[in-house]
């Protein structure tokens, strides 16, 4: 199978973005590929609820998605739009972060809203409260596909784990993670987290990132580390993006799935245990 990731620096005007997307899609069919995967908030990146209130839209009419769709049968292409941010349905006033997979006739095979909120504090200077915007979501999603069976993650939920777990004991072969990666922790966190997924569940993981200085007509500007990845079941990295705006394709072989869990059956070996006494 041969998997595109796309690359992108969104700004916070969706328009612009799908135009963006749309084009990246194209270079993908062009390579081959089976699959595209977008990253995080491919619609809009932007630290401004306000202009997130003017801009963003519910899942059915939303015009990213609907334009991904297409692209998707145009081209016959599975498309895994990352992540969009939408608006929920009421009485939720807080936005969805929402991973969505489109099969090749522009049909929505799964939805994942993102678990794991962003609410931390890296630096004086960089302070995120996801929570205050978004509703997180409460379900873990396996989609199996002609392709492969795809675990849905998004960017924060890397550090749990536990989810990732669940997903390959549920049969995920492949892991997504797409993400807006703070630059102030991408260098040390992003592809260590990366490959411990992938070797504790032997399973794909790709990654698709924004990456750089994203531009925004409202609020405060965001930065984001790039380096989209696709880590082998092994803990291999087959594909590192680097910085750059584009489309970088990677072949799985799904056999290495079967081979590293009987190489190294851990999923098998879960026991209970008592404690910790807190």
């Amino acid at each position: 199978m041969r998997a595109a990731v796309l690359q992108l620096c969104a700004s916070d005007d969706p328009q612009e973005n799908l135009a963006a997307l749309q084009a990246m899609l194209r270079d993908a069919a062009a390579q081959g590929a089976e699959i595209a995967l977008t990253p995080e908030v491919s619609n809009c990146v932007s630290m401004s609820r306000r202009h997130q209130a003017e801009v963003l839209q519910l899942e059915a009419g939303d015009p990213v998605l609907a334009g991904l769709r297409e692209a998707a049968r145009e081209h016959g292409l599975w498309v895994l739009a990352g992540s969009l941010a939408l608006k929920s349905d009421p009485p939720e006033t807080r936005f969805a972060n929402r991973s969505l997979l489109i099969d090749p006739a522009g049909g929505i095979v799964a939805r994942y809203d993102k678990m794991h909120m962003f609410d931390v504090t890296v630096s004086e200077e960089e302070t995120y409260r996801e929570s205050s915007g978004y509703a997180p979501g409460d379900s873990a999603v396996v989609a199996q596909t002609p392709l492969a069976a795809f675990g849905l993650s998004i960017c924060y939920d890397l550090r749990f784990a536990y989810l990732y777990r669940s997903l390959a004991q549920a049969g995920a072969q492949i892991l997504t993670v797409p993400s807006a990666f703070s630059p102030g922790t991408g260098p040390a966190h992003w592809q260590p987290l990366l490959q411990a997924r992938a070797i504790e569940t032997g399973c794909f993981v790709i990654a698709p990132a924004q990456t750089g200085t994203h531009r925004v007509r409202s609020g405060k500007a965001r930065r984001t580390y790039g380096h989209s990845m696709v880590i082998s079941p092994w803990g291999e990295v087959l594909l590192d993006a680097g910085t750059d705006i584009g489309v970088t394709c990677a072949d799985l072989d799904l056999r290495q799935v079967e081979e590293a869990r009987r190489r190294l059956p851990s999923l098998t070996h879960d026991r209970a245990f008592r404690g910790p006494v807190s």
